[in-house]
């Protein structure tokens, strides 16, 4: 255990999917440092049964200072800085256990919603300077990227000092638009322009993108 660490998620793939760009850039910046502080990055599972005693266990095992959540939005054509997570669990698709769930609450007695407690404005400023695009969002949907925020979020709040925590949406990477395409060229069921999803972003772009949410939200704990 640190009290001198970071911890970054990402999600596995999923939906069919063999690769997630959240777990990519996940593991790209595992082990570095960054703001002086150690990043550990960390493979959440896409279950709903398992994901909060995972994301209570990561707690508790590193007690990290600041912690940031990555997860996949197909089509989303920039950085999605999630401001809010509902306590609601209402999947349109099924987990990797195959599950679904409608209008089920994370946590019974916990809030209607929680706001995430990075620094997103700051955030969404650099990350526009430098040229990468980002968006504030006002919602992380209704599957397991929002049950990770909500669940990191009331989590941290329990914890003597409580970690500020965010979640960030990613675009797919090009290859997986670059599959997408011909996908739908071979089977011929959907004209090109039809499809909505085929917005990307390269890889070393989004690595980038985490680390300057990562370094912004450090730097603001450590001045502390």
């Amino acid at each position: 255990m640190t009290s001198r660490c970071a911890l970054l998620t990402g999600f596995q793939p999923y939906a069919g999917r063999g690769i997630n760009p959240a777990y990519e850039v996940m593991r790209a910046l595992d082990g570095k440092r960054i703001a002086g502080v150690s990043i550990v990055g960390r493979t959440l599972p896409v279950s709903y049964a398992a994901l909060r005693e995972r994301i209570a266990g990561l707690l508790d095992e590193w007690d990290p200072i600041v912690v940031l959540s990555l997860g996949l939005w197909p089509g989303e054509p920039a950085i999605r800085l999630e401001r809010l997570a509902a306590n609601l669990a209402d999947f349109e698709i099924a987990d990797n256990d195959g599950r679904i769930l409608a209008d089920e609450l994370l946590t019974p007695d916990g809030a209607v919603s929680l706001a995430a407690t990075l620094p997103l404005r700051k955030i969404e400023h650099a990350m526009l300077a430098e040229g990468i695009p980002a968006r504030l969002s006002g919602t992380a949907g209704g599957f397991l990227c929002n049950a990770c925020l909500y669940h990191f979020l009331h989590a941290a709040a329990s914890r003597p000092v409580p970690p500020p925590s965010g979640f960030l949406h990613l675009p797919y990477l090009p290859a997986q638009v670059a599959e997408l395409m011909a996908e739908t060229r071979r089977e011929g069921r959907l004209e090109l322009h039809q499809r909505a999803d085929l917005a990307s972003m390269d890889l070393g772009l989004a690595v980038r993108a985490a680390e300057i949410a990562l370094a912004i939200s450090l730097r603001a704990v450590l001045r502390g």
